[in-house]
């Protein structure tokens, strides 16, 4: 049997002929997750003393600024990238990463979750390994839905939640709501993508004509401001997963709707306050269930202009492979593992017992369907974002004018204006209308 240190990938993956040591240079996201890796990273360094490591920590909507820099340009700054779903096929597809082959027997790829393998494929080949997996969910303050006589339903509609805020902001001594409401694609149109989708609506038809000046976007654009400015906090324009996280964990957050993997955290007496505290359900529904809850992997792929191409995928490994799970529960606790990766996590009974919702992140994970995720048709994969290069520019131009609209610098039909006219450009230019 291995022990967390004594990692059996290490030997299978000698670099040949490494005299000298490697450096490797790691983008990563400023997320607790990923300070954990960089922590423990050092246990690797140990094992590989031919291969070290230079992390390079940043915010997302920075991270995703350089990455992309990086890899279109060839530049060859980073040898291993921090990535999603969104980047993986659209990348491969372009040739501008190393497939994740030839992986050592001890990784068990069989292992690694379907839906988190498939969505970082590109024509049935994986690209990136995945670091953790998450969809979305509701988290609440139990305690004080006992104490007020709310009642939270294994899956609300919106319409309840917003009763909910209401009471928790005028009764409850916490803010209603915490939603994302920071700019950029990945950050608040993620959650507001799934409230489009839940609400009927879609980003395009199926001729790829925007949708943003449909009914469905404005009913749930002005929703969702509503909801922020009576029930949510102050400056909720600049508030994004990292910022939502420390409210809710530190008691100020009565409703927070947001990635699973903040369900680790959140149940952490070390990490939460509120530990003994956090009630859980699935994401809110509008309509229709669909598209209402997000696939999302945060996950590590190697540039083909990397120049440490063996080193990298070797701590590709290591870094997602039941060792480092292990590693993990050991010196974190087993809340603190990463989520949603390996089946073999969720037959561990001392995570079932440590994590009351596991198996309720595992099960929102495995139903998620970005092929299928909306009511009507779409020429588009994705649940919280559109499957396109293009959506990087126009899902951010989106996402600066809702912030605009929930920080009360312009309304909201002046956003879905601003919104569909980037998206409509951006589409016409990259030929997907057809004339």
């Amino acid at each position: 049997m291995t022990t967390p240190h004594s990692f059996p990938l290490a030997a299978a993956l000698l670099l040949a002929g490494s005299a000298h040591a490697a450096t490797l240079t790691i983008a990563t996201l400023n997320n607790p997750d990923m300070i954990t890796l960089k922590k423990l990273s050092p246990a690797f360094e140990a094992q590989n003393p031919g291969i070290k490591l230079n992390w390079v920590v940043l915010e997302e909507n920075m991270l995703r600024q350089r990455v992309t820099t990086d890899i279109a340009t060839k530049s060859g700054k980073f040898d291993l990238m921090t990535i999603g779903t969104y980047e993986a096929p659209i990348w491969a597809k372009k040739g501008w990463l190393q497939p994740m082959d030839q992986l050592a027997p001890g990784y068990e790829l069989a292992d690694v979750v379907k839906t988190a393998r498939d969505a970082l494929s590109y024509k049935g080949q994986l690209y990136a390994l995945p670091f953790y997996v998450e969809s979305s969910m509701t988290y609440y303050r139990k305690d004080l839905f006992a104490k007020l006589g709310l009642n939270m339903p294994e899956r609300p509609t919106y319409q309840q939640i917003a009763g909910f805020a209401k009471t928790l902001k005028e009764k409850g001594g916490v803010y209603g709501i915490c939603l994302r409401g920071k700019a950029g694609w990945g950050e608040n149109m993620a959650y507001l993508s799934t409230l489009v989708h839940t609400n009927g609506g879609r980003w395009f038809d199926e001729q790829w004509r925007p949708t943003i000046d449909s009914p469905e976007w404005k009913q749930s654009l002005n929703f969702y401001v509503d909801l922020m400015r009576n029930y949510g906090p102050p400056g909720a324009s600049t508030n994004g997963f990292n910022e939502n996280l420390t409210l809710f964990a530190s008691g100020k957050c009565g409703i927070w709707i947001d990635a699973t993997v903040a369900a680790g955290l959140l149940f952490n007496p070390k990490e939460s306050q509120v530990a003994d505290k956090v009630g859980f359900a699935q994401a809110p529904t509008g309509v229709t269930p669909k598209g209402s809850s997000w696939l999302w992997s945060w996950a590590l792929a190697v540039p083909q202009s990397s120049r440490q191409q063996a080193a990298a995928k070797q701590f590709a490994q290591w870094a997602t492979s039941k060792d480092y799970i292990r590693l993990v529960a050991k010196d974190q606790g087993w809340t603190s593992v990463p989520p949603g990766t390996r089946l073999s996590t969720y037959q561990q009974p001392e995570y079932l017992k440590a994590a009351p919702f596991a198996k309720f992140v595992l099960a929102a994970i495995q139903q998620a369907n970005p092929n299928d995720p909306a009511l009507k048709k779409v020429p588009y994969t994705g649940i919280q974002y559109v499957g396109i290069p293009e959506f990087q520019s126009f899902g951010t131009v989106v996402g600066q004018a809702v912030s605009g609209a929930l920080a009360g610098q312009s309304s909201v039909d002046a956003a879905l204006k601003a919104g569909q006219a980037a998206a409509d450009r951006a589409v016409r230019q990259g030929g997907y209308q057809k004339p």
